[in-house]
């Protein structure tokens, strides 16, 4: 099994919220000093968001606690 994601060196603990409701919005939640990153997917077809899971896999690596990124995912 290929590992998409890695754990940074020296990586204080967080989790990673990876979920496609477009209704959570960063005005609406308040990260700020949470250990909480949020990634919202901007597609939820599988057979789409599936050819696009290197960007996806980077979009995680390069989360940081506290925040919000919206990962683009082409319709086609």
């Amino acid at each position: 099994m290929q590992q998409f994601v890695q754990q940074p060196r020296g990586a204080v603990g967080f989790q990673v919220l990876l979920t496609t409701d477009k209704n959570i919005q960063y005005h609406q939640q308040n990260l700020a000093g949470r250990k909480i990153s949020v990634l919202v997917l901007a597609n939820s077809q599988w057979p789409v968001v599936r050819l696009h899971l290197g960007s996806i896999a980077t979009a995680v690596n390069a989360a940081k606690p506290g925040g919000y990124t919206e990962v683009e995912i082409p319709k086609r």
